[in-house]
């Protein structure tokens, strides 16, 4: 669809996946599943406002498109990043992932959006797993609140708001811009009343030093933990106050994890910064070269200062 808009030439994209697996002597199989997957996607087409091909996708053009997001980035020029699944266990256990889409000019990121399948349009889901209001969700008429069809969360670069839709709807006639609605981050400052989020998973960030950081800044509630940047949604339309992810020894964070989630955060009304207050910088190719100690996502400013000020407190013991 970039091509199509914008022509081959004026398309650069940085994504995670290659076609290197793909095209090993031993993959066919896969090759046709991913090929077959690929073309009966296409056909749902029409529910997200897009037209079906008028031909089927064959091998080659699939290897085509997937090897088109090859670039690496950098400091000048467009630059379009995807994660075309962000949240691999979430994606594989049913539970949360996003699909991500940014894109950088100049070093900047001026678009954002996350798709999110099985995150619910209400808050109110959020305090059911996600199987039972599926289930609930079908035994419902459908309307824009409906759960089953997740949401989108979009923003652009110095536009002041980030809004949300439903991902698809299946009268698809509807105009699903008429469904956006705007999300702000929470109004609350206290830290005794803040949500924090964390990823689910203890293999590139430390639980228990974010516990300890929580504990000292006098958080009471139970942290959300949640695959993806739905972590970043969450903060955007205020499920959460804090995001806190500190990377173990070795870890580098890539810009296609956080570039969509960063922009919708800010424009949502909230602050996303290194551990040291320091913006993050997406200009440096697919790494964000140069992160102090780790990032924080907050609501309030005068939240993300405090932690700021605790981490700087505990950080000497963190054995990070």
């Amino acid at each position: 669809m970039l091509l199509e808009i914008f022509g081959s030439e004026n398309v650069s994209i940085v994504a995670e996946e290659d076609i290197q697996t793909l095209t090993k002597a031993d993959s066919v199989g896969i090759l046709e599943t991913v090929v077959k997957t690929v073309n009966d996607c296409l056909v749902d087409a029409p529910k997200f406002g897009l037209t079906v091909p008028a031909m089927a996708l064959g091998t080659k053009e699939v290897l085509e498109a997937i090897n088109r997001c090859n670039s690496a980035g950098g400091p000048s020029g467009r630059h379009w990043v995807l994660d075309p699944v962000d949240g691999t266990l979430g994606f594989v256990r049913g539970d949360q992932y996003a699909v991500a889409l940014a894109l950088i000019e100049d070093g900047e990121v001026a678009l954002g959006v996350l798709g999110c399948p099985n995150y619910p349009m209400n808050k109110e889901w959020l305090e059911y797993h996600h199987c039972y209001y599926r289930i609930m969700s079908k035994l419902s008429s459908p309307t824009s609140e409906s759960w089953d069809k997740g949401c989108v969360m979009y923003a652009r670069k110095g536009s002041g708001e980030a809004l949300m839709e439903p991902l698809v709807r299946e009268n698809s006639s509807l105009d699903l811009s008429n469904l956006a609605r705007t999300i702000r981050v929470s109004s609350i400052d206290d830290p005794a009343l803040a949500t924090f989020c964390e990823p689910v998973e203890n293999s590139n960030s430390s639980h228990s030093f974010t516990a300890g950081l929580a504990h000292s800044l006098g958080l009471r509630n139970q942290p959300l933990r949640v695959y993806s940047m739905v972590k970043y949604g969450a903060i955007a339309r205020g499920d959460a106050e804090i995001f806190m992810k500190f990377a173990k020894a070795g870890y580098k964070e890539k810009i296609w994890d956080h570039a969509a989630g960063v922009l919708i955060v800010q424009e949502a009304g909230g602050v996303v910064t290194d551990a040291g207050g320091c913006p993050l910088d997406f200009s440096q190719g697919i790494y964000l070269e140069g992160l102090n100690l780790g990032i924080i996502a907050c609501s309030d400013v005068k939240l993300h200062q405090k932690i700021i000020r605790a981490l700087n407190a505990s950080w000497g013991s963190s054995n990070l």
